[in-house]
């Protein structure tokens, strides 16, 4: 709600789905993600669903971009609804000096399927001071890139 905002956070919007395919490894130096492919996109005007029937699992990526400063951490929470409805969001915190769209893991746990409406709020982001001085973000993950094209080393 960008003209009325409420809470103590910032909400953020469903703008692209992604289906994943083939296997991911997560070593201690390297990793590969699975294949992700572009299935869905918002446009303004156009009115388009997702649904997730039971087991279903995507990554979707946020309409709004951030740019975190270095003494903020992001923190995400799901809006209620998505739990009300059995779909689990799954993210992370958002490391101080991170820019980009960010990405999350959407997976049905419910009984039934649900529909989300693409350029629905599904997710609150709370920030948090960051006292001491924390270190940038350097990960190969900026931008909101959603998988790796192959197998490459962590940083």
């Amino acid at each position: 709600e960008l003209k009325n905002p409420e809470g103590a956070g910032v909400d953020v919007r469903f703008g692209k789905v992604y289906k994943i395919s083939g296997k991911g490894f997560l070593g201690i130096d390297e990793r590969d993600t699975p294949d992700a492919k572009l299935i869905q996109s918002y446009k303004k005007g156009v009115k388009k669903t997702l649904t997730l029937k039971k087991g279903d699992y995507f990554l979707v990526k946020t309409i709004e971009k951030v740019n975190i400063p270095s003494d903020l951490a992001g923190h995400v929470y799901p809006r209620s609804t998505l739990f009300r409805s059995g779909i689990l969001l799954l993210a992370t915190q958002i490391s101080p000096g991170y820019k980009g769209s960010l990405i999350f893991g959407l997976a049905n746990i419910g009984p039934s399927a649900t529909s989300i409406e693409l350029g629905s709020r599904i997710a609150q982001v709370q920030f948090t001071k960051v006292d001491g001085g924390g270190t940038k973000y350097r990960g190969q993950w900026r931008g909101g890139r959603v998988s790796t094209s192959n197998k490459e080393k962590q940083v």
